[in-house]
């Protein structure tokens, strides 16, 4: 039997039909299916498997090479993998061409041929930021094109080390009739750049434009193409800008790299105690510092609470930069062991400097700067805190208890309010340690330090 000349791709969802017909069989969605040619069938190839001992040698000479930006070599996992494709996403404006741009200078300053090719800005409006960023490399090439096949035959005519497509929503197939930016050129032009990079061994860092709820635009299905996905994340107000890799073939993921944004580009934050420990010059009830780990790195990280007199109907619990939910929990079980009553009043914690914590290393510190809001008695500037609280009250240990305390001890703090099983035999000379058992034995403690 002849195989279909065509196939029907919906653009919503990517699922694909032999016929047309108005509605999508895989997600329901109305008149999104689109036409595309059907991949030809020929002679089967012949794979021949190769012992893993011979590839040993190949795989050490590609090494990987650095972006020039440490920052974003330790969210890579230690720096660009030839032949690795790379997603970034984030909000516009948030800085994600111009990281891209400073990325291609410095690799092509290494001697590395590297193509910057933008679908949405003339070689004119890229070169006066460059300009803008003094930025001046010889083998960086710039390419104001759209078209796929033109990005690729530049890329290959000048044997690139890094391809940067600026974006994926910009760029278009030729053999589809759809328009760009559709789930069906996504989903090509994305397929196309992984065989180029998988078969020439260039880089290729691509930009991806993301929706209202934060999620990159597109199948989910890109995600899974690409070997890496980054996210740009930043406060409305702030120019501090934070890099999360979500997913990381070549490295581990969920690593953080932080930059600012200043006129002259983004520069590295290698303190990122500087972000998030920006506090007033007296000290303030409610307010507590934490050691999280993020990223494989400890982060000493400003909790505020504040507790304020219930004014009408039920209690409010908000929290920003936490998990809602077990700030309710955490509530009740101070209430039950610890004799913390919260239920007349409105609660509200947050994370200073736009960061989420998933541990629960938060849990401590929280439940003791919403006893330090309540009492309105603040807590010494040189204090931290870390550990989870159980619902029976105890103190349990968390994770890389004495690296976030040589991390505390490093940024200057004095006193260390933590569960008795992190307490390590020899403490930092600069740090006291007072280990707990018991939420309300941490109470006890905190009043004690209370300014």
């Amino acid at each position: 039997m002849a195989r279909p000349s065509t196939v029907f791709v919906c653009a919503s969802c990517g699922g694909e039909t032999l016929k047309w017909q108005g509605q999508c069989p895989a997600c329901g969605e109305w008149n999104s299916l689109e036409s595309r040619a059907a991949p030809h069938g020929g002679k089967p190839r012949t794979v021949r498997p190769v012992p893993l001992q011979a590839t040993l040698g190949a795989a050490h000479a590609a090494e990987r090479f650095g972006s020039g930006l440490s920052e974003l070599d330790r969210v890579l996992g230690g720096g660009i993998v030839p032949g690795a494709v790379v997603l970034v996403g984030g909000e516009p404006g948030i800085g994600k061409s111009t990281l891209l741009l400073q990325v291609a200078a410095q690799v092509a300053a290494g001697g590395r041929p590297t193509l910057y090719a933008s679908g949405e800005e003339s070689v004119a409006q890229i070169a006066s930021r460059a300009a803008r960023l003094s930025l001046a490399a010889p083998a960086l090439t710039l390419a104001a094109e759209s078209a796929l096949g033109g990005v690729l035959e530049l890329a290959q005519a000048q044997a690139a080390s890094l391809l940067i497509v600026d974006s994926i929503q910009t760029v278009q197939a030729e053999e589809l009739a759809s328009a760009a930016g559709s789930v069906g050129q996504l989903r090509e032009c994305t397929q196309q750049l992984v065989r180029f990079a998988k078969g020439r061994g260039c880089a290729v860092l691509i930009v991806g434009h993301v929706t209202k709820d934060g999620a990159i635009a597109g199948p989910k299905l890109l995600e899974h193409l690409v070997d890496a996905v980054l996210y740009f994340q930043s406060e409305a107000t702030s120019r501090h800008r934070i890099i999360r890799a979500t997913k990381n073939r070549y490295g581990p993921a969920h690593q953080l790299g932080f930059f600012a944004m200043t006129g002259t580009g983004l520069k590295e934050v290698r303190n990122p105690a500087a972000i998030f420990l920006a506090r007033g010059a007296t000290p303030a009830a409610g307010s507590l510092v934490t050691v999280t780990r993020e990223g494989g790195r400890p982060l000493l990280i400003e909790l505020q609470g504040l507790v304020d007199r219930m004014r009408f109907g039920a209690p409010r619990r908000v929290a920003q930069g936490l998990d809602a939910n077990r700030l309710a929990m955490l509530l009740a079980a101070a209430h039950r062991h610890a004799g913390l009553a919260l239920q007349e009043h409105d609660v509200f914690v947050n994370v200073v400097g736009g960061i989420e914590i998933a541990e629960t290393a938060w849990d401590l510190p929280v439940i003791l700067a919403l006893a330090s809001s309540l009492e309105d008695r603040p807590l010494p500037p040189g204090a931290v805190a870390f550990g989870e609280v159980g619902l029976t009250g105890e103190v349990r240990p968390v994770p890389y208890g004495e690296e976030r305390l040589h991390e505390a001890a490093a940024q200057g703090f004095r006193t260390a309010i933590l569960p008795k099983d992190n307490a390590p035999r020899r403490a930092p000379d600069s740090l006291t340690l007072l280990p707990v058992t018991q939420v309300a034995e941490a109470l006890q403690a905190a009043r004690r330090l209370g300014v």
